[in-house]
């Protein structure tokens, strides 16, 4: 699991250039929602890191991040693959270990990578 500060190109070369999906968590170290489902994004990252990638973005680091995908409540989570965000693959808000395997399922079928 990545991490990142203010720093865009960064993001271009792990996220956008990535060979493989990516799921990137936009958090802030005040957000409750983002603490509460920190350990299931944690498990996530493990289960699945030979499908997918998780990056975290902090909220108030990256402002010029959080302006251009538009992220406007957190935990945001968007999944990324050959360097686009894939439709309908937004997410904000807590969310259950449970729906969020079910999320990320759902989206690797959906790019046929599972």
């Amino acid at each position: 699991m990545w991490s990142y500060g203010d720093k865009r190109d960064q993001f271009s070369e792990v996220v956008l250039k990535s060979d493989r999906p990516v799921l990137v968590e936009f958090i802030a170290s005040w957000c409750g929602p983002c603490r509460l489902i920190a350990p299931a994004i944690e498990s996530i990252a493990q289960e699945y890191e030979d499908k997918l990638l998780v990056v975290k973005i902090d909220h108030d680091s990256n402002p010029k991040l959080i302006e251009e995908y538009k992220v406007y409540r957190l935990p945001a989570l968007i999944v990324f693959k050959d360097g686009k965000e894939i439709p309908e693959s937004r997410r904000e808000g807590a969310i259950t270990k449970t729906k969020l395997e079910d999320y990320i399922d759902a989206l690797l079928k959906s790019v046929s990578i599972a």
